[in-house]
């Protein structure tokens, strides 16, 4: 059930609630939607956008970007490797680590998903981040965000 403040006070356990279950049904409605039309789930789909974005990362930038562990990370790319959509190549400056492309065929994935990501999303969020409080709410979010990784809070201890 949702929360509500009230007397301008902020039930802090009642926003925590809202912003995870929220989160947890946007991304399990992504990857419904993800799944049937594109065969790839949300993290999959993440992660070939951060790496369209950012040719040449590495397996620990994809890790800070999601604050998940290097590990599952890297069977992450593991299984973008395997299908073919992601290649690795030796880092010059590092030999110990790779840099992570996408191939064509995972740049066209990538590119018909977005559409259907985005869409999805304007679907899901339709009535309520477009109306009079929406921006407000992006930007607080935004704001709390950069604040938390400005400050390392949150990130993976393994």
């Amino acid at each position: 059930m949702a929360s509500k403040s009230s007397g301008g006070r902020i039930d802090l356990p009642g926003f925590f609630d809202d912003l995870v279950r929220c989160e947890t049904r946007l991304y399990n409605a992504l990857n419904d939607r993800l799944r049937e039309r594109h065969g790839i789930v949300t993290s999959q789909f993440e992660s070939l956008r951060f790496l369209r974005d950012h040719p040449g990362s590495r397996v620990a930038d994809l890790a800070a970007e999601f604050a998940i562990g290097i590990g599952a990370t890297s069977k992450g790319v593991d299984r973008l490797e395997k299908q073919a959509w992601v290649v690795r190549r030796t880092n010059p400056s590092d030999r110990r680590s790779s840099l992570l492309d996408l191939t064509d065929d995972g740049l066209r994935l990538v590119e018909t998903a977005e559409t259907t990501f985005t869409e999805t999303l304007a679907e899901l969020t339709q009535g309520t981040l477009d109306g009079p409080s929406g921006p407000a709410v992006v930007q607080l979010l935004s704001e709390l965000r950069s604040v938390l990784e400005r400050n390392q809070i949150g990130l993976p201890t393994g």
